[in-house]
């Protein structure tokens, strides 16, 4: 911004100076170029009459004319019988001139150097380009001043949205001579204060809704618990409820780190677990889901080699199974694979692959839906970058997700 208004002060400097030096130069020559050729007509007439009053006494000699001539100026003689009289600086072509007749006969030529006649032309021009250049100076000069103090406000104000995306912006606010810097800093205020509450408000918001969570789910796993634990309890039904138990403690660790995420804390600091258990026991939940759909799940062949892997991981596979059964056809295949320093998992099904990557954006419509609908696998994505991973949409024709992880030993 300050090298544009430099800029443009000091186009509009050079304009006006060139508007006003040109034509006052222009002015000046012509002035003075008008004043050296009225000089010459005069003095042609004044020599012309004293050649005349001459001419009647005695014969015009060169003397008449050396007391009254400049260096610069020459004058020729022919009398009336012919006789050539010439005095002073010799006539070239640049010259001005002025020829007159003598009224008893004859003629008479004055001239004026050329070159006298530039040097008063470029002294009187010379003052009026000074002036320019002076003028010119003293404005690129306040260009700077004034370029720095309109931009200095502005320099501010960066320095404050830059506080605001660091979130420490002071309290104290800036004072601006411009109204208009002071109402962007207001502004900017103002919404640092909104976004503050705004921001406060969620981080409130997942507390509460961590800890109502939590105290009902808690009471239900002990229910379930009791009731495993009594000795009326079939075997089969007791395999269901630590089943069920299990699930309410995956439930349990995904309202954390839901929580930990929207609090900004790294999810790869969460527990983990063998990734080839993990992978087994996603496909293990997923299932009978699967099959109740008339679809099956196939997991190649894993070993520990894959090594561990963030709880988080987990709740991925979910999303990924669930996505595969609820939009994709045929068989879902899980294959994981690991390579150097990351371990990359695959879910594949047979259904065509969906066009872009915009399954993994949040739509506006889902930034302030209560449903969840539609928000899982951009939810998939930003947990993998939270574990220092990536969820890519792969395959040319069919579906394939892969999730790709830091390999954990």
């Amino acid at each position: 911004m300050r090298r544009r208004l430099i800029f443009a002060f000091v186009s509009m400097a050079v304009m006006i100076i060139a508007l006003y030096g040109v034509p006052r130069a222009v002015m000046t020559a012509e002035l003075v170029q008008s004043s050296q050729t009225q000089r010459v007509d005069r003095m042609a007439i004044l020599l012309s009459a004293l050649v005349s009053e001459r001419e009647r006494v005695g014969p015009v000699t060169a003397d008449l004319f050396k007391s009254l001539l400049r260096p610069e100026d020459g004058v020729t003689y022919v009398g009336a019988d012919g006789d050539t009289l010439h005095v002073g600086a010799t006539a070239d072509g640049d010259d001005l001139q002025k020829t007159v007749e003598v009224k008893d006969g004859g003629t008479l030529t004055v001239t004026r150097s050329g070159s006298y006649v530039t040097q008063l032309v470029s002294d009187a021009v010379t003052p009026v380009i000074w002036i320019g250049v002076l003028l010119l100076f003293v404005s690129v000069i306040g260009a700077f001043l004034l370029g720095r103090n309109l931009s200095r406000p502005f320099v501010k104000l960066a320095g404050t949205a830059r506080d605001l995306g660091a979130g420490g912006l002071s309290s104290e606010p800036e004072k601006y001579r411009f109204p208009e810097a002071a109402a962007i800093d207001r502004a900017l205020r103002d919404s640092a204060d909104t976004l503050e509450r705004r921001i406060r408000r969620e981080h409130e918001f997942a507390a509460n809704a961590s800890h109502q969570l939590r105290t009902p789910i808690t009471a239900v796993r002990l229910e379930l618990e009791d009731l495993s634990l009594w000795g009326e309890t079939p075997p089969v039904v007791r395999e269901q409820l630590e089943h069920a138990v299990q699930e309410i403690d995956r439930l349990a660790d995904a309202i954390t780190q839901l929580l930990a995420l929207a609090r900004g804390e790294a999810a790869a600091e969460s527990a983990c677990a063998p990734l080839a258990q993990t992978i087994h026991g996603a496909a293990e939940r997923w299932r009978q889901h699967a099959n109740a759909t008339g679809r099956s799940i196939r997991t190649d062949d894993l070993d520990d080699a894959l090594g561990s892997a963030p709880a988080a991981a987990s709740q991925i596979l979910d999303v990924l199974l669930h996505n595969a059964i609820k939009h994709g056809r045929g068989t879902i295949t899980i294959t994981a694979v690991r390579r150097a320093e990351y371990v990359t998992v695959q879910v594949a099904d047979e259904g065509p692959r969906p066009s872009g990557n915009s399954i993994f954006q949040r739509r506006p419509e889902q930034r302030t839906a209560t449903s969840g609908e539609g928000i899982g696998l951009a939810l998939s994505a930003e947990l993998a970058e939270s574990l220092g991973g990536h969820l890519l949409l792969e395959g040319d024709e069919t579906t394939r997700f892969s999730l790709i992880l830091p390999a954990r030993d």
